[in-house]
């Protein structure tokens, strides 16, 4: 499984304060306390809107990069992604690409040229609830980026999770793993699957968060999930990890791991 750490995000207020600052060694020592976990990415968000990242996400993305941490970019800004991949050492994975996106030949024709990886989210205004229309959205973006010379096997498909505790949000969990089943199953060649696992427990009460996501991550890697945006601070999502690493044969199960 690929492991993505979602913990440069805005929600963040030690890293956006020292973002803010342009507080360098700061976001240094933030950055170290993810890389320690051993994270395969790790995800740069500076706002949730774009604003401003074309100035913060090269910046962070610089850090990152020079740590020796592979990059996600999390942007909605054209202009701030075609800045930040120049400062990538590695081929970065680009999150994400959904139907809203008002041009998307430019972020297809970036990810070609730079050999990234590209999310494709079943969004579409808002997340739909049914499984036939989440593949509907899929489908129709990989059909645009194999016309753009971009192979299955640099996409992620993310179904898009919810927070179970209000309204539908039960009904969309299912379709998210039900929409991972035949994604595995029915595209050929192989296609990634992707989550932000912690979505899940958006609004839920502080003590039961980590049940939640980890309880959550393993469900959804018994339907064949490849990458997970995960929280690595969270000790039981690590356990979670090593578990289906060991469970999937990828690394060696030594209780010692979840004591």
């Amino acid at each position: 499984m690929i492991v993505i750490a979602e913990n440069l995000n805005t929600r963040n207020k030690a890293y956006m304060s020292a973002l803010k600052a342009r507080d360098r060694k700061t976001i240094e020592n933030i950055i170290n306390s993810i890389a320690v976990k051993q994270p395969d990415y790790i995800n740069v968000q500076c706002s949730l809107d774009g604003v401003g990242d074309e100035d913060a996400l090269p910046f962070v993305t610089e850090v990152v990069s020079g740590m020796g941490v592979k990059v996600c970019l999390d942007s909605r800004n054209i202009e701030a992604l075609k800045k930040a991949i120049t400062f990538c050492k590695e081929p970065p994975i680009i999150n994400y690409l959904s139907a809203d996106e008002d041009n998307p030949d430019e972020i297809l024709n970036l990810v070609k040229r730079s050999n990234a990886g590209l999310i494709i989210r079943a969004l579409k205004g808002t997340v739909p609830n049914t499984l036939e229309a989440k593949l509907m959205i899929l489908e129709d973006l990989i059909e645009k980026a194999n016309l753009a010379d971009i192979p299955n096997g640099r996409l992620y498909a993310d179904p898009s999770v919810v927070h179970i505790g209000g309204g539908t949000g039960q009904d969309h969990i299912v379709n998210v793993r039900e929409c991972l089943v035949v994604l595995n199953e029915m595209v050929e060649p192989p296609i990634n699957t992707i989550a932000w696992i912690s979505n899940i427990s958006t609004g839920a009460p502080r003590n039961i968060k980590s049940r939640l996501n980890s309880a959550f991550l393993y469900y959804m890697a018994g339907a064949g999930l490849d990458a997970a945006i995960v929280d690595v601070m969270d000790e039981e999502i690590v356990k979670a990890i090593y578990l289906i690493k060991a469970f999937r044969d990828e690394v060696v199960f030594s209780p010692a791991q979840i004591a």
